[in-house]
């Protein structure tokens, strides 16, 4: 089979996947969502341990997977609490407590591991850069996207519309950005990092983007054109950020795919690297815009 036909077929299947799974409840969106950072944050550490590192994967990963059901009940808890539910005020504590412990307690659990494991054979770099690696994991990838279950809920419930404006957003960056540089692209936007990229095409994927923020007005009417532009400014700006950024990391390690768990398709992390940078600023704007 070629290599377009496996990115079409494989393609069509997991977006398929993603699509059931964020329209069908807020279980299946936590479920998937919640596996699929746990599978970047793996591939991630698998390309630390490419450059040398021994990252503490499997703790990692369990904590990633706390972080990100921990936000999703924050927000829970929060709407509900907006919305004047009645709401068990000790389980609102204990959600909030849980997710603050593992925080304080997470360099603790990574030196504990760390000095269990010392001195470790044939390896020359410092435990303490071990438990560095563990943390930018985290940050880097589990927590901006917990930020999805912020996204995901609007004023009073889970809204699968809004991950789905999400997913057309940043879909319309990255069909704008292709077909734009491959028709226009001639003035390099990053040679070193992706010498596939070009201005043309950014200014492609950007105005492509617009233009989906301005349709999305027949999927959720309630949101302004002004907010719906904003949000569209935000996918079409972070978006290629986040994907340089996880280019720039597999040329540091000389790695041409985060993963194979897509064939044609590489990795998790290949898929979803723009909304490592999106999601945190969409979260802000979304606080300070309440």
């Amino acid at each position: 089979m070629s290599n377009l036909a496996q990115r079409i077929i494989f393609g069509v299947i997991g977006a398929a996947m993603l699509l059931f799974c964020v329209w069908y409840s807020v279980w299946t969106f936590a479920v998937f969502f919640g596996l699929v950072q746990m599978r970047m944050l793996w591939e991630f550490y698998r390309m630390m341990r490419v450059a040398g590192y021994k990252p503490a994967a499997l703790l990692g990963g369990g904590i990633s997977v706390l972080i990100f059901a921990g936000v999703l009940g924050l927000t829970v808890f929060a709407r509900l609490a907006e919305e004047a539910v009645p709401v068990a005020a000790a389980d609102f504590h204990l959600a909030g407590s849980i997710l603050i412990g593992i925080i304080i307690l997470l360099p603790v659990l990574l030196l504990a591991r760390e000095m269990y494991a010392w001195p470790r054979i044939n390896q020359q770099i410092n435990p303490f850069a071990n438990v560095g690696i563990n943390l930018l994991g985290l940050l880097y990838v589990s927590l901006p996207m917990s930020f999805l279950s912020l996204i995901a809920y609007g004023p009073t419930s889970y809204d699968y519309r809004r991950i789905l404006a999400l997913l057309l957003l940043v879909w319309s960056s990255d069909i704008g950005a292709y077909a734009a540089g491959k028709t226009f692209g001639k003035h390099k936007l990053a040679p070193k990092i992706s010498p596939g990229k070009t201005w043309e095409g950014a200014l492609g994927g950007f105005l492509l983007t617009l233009g989906m923020g301005w349709a999305l007005g027949y999927l959720l009417p309630e949101l302004s054109i002004t907010y719906r532009l904003v949000v569209a400014g935000v996918v079409a700006v972070f978006g290629p950020l986040g994907d340089l950024a996880e280019s720039m990391l597999k040329r540091s390690v000389n790695v041409k795919d985060s993963g194979r768990i897509m064939p044609g398709h590489g990795g998790l992390l290949d898929r979803f690297d723009a909304f490592l940078f999106i999601l945190p600023v969409l979260a802000l704007l979304q606080l300070v815009t309440k």
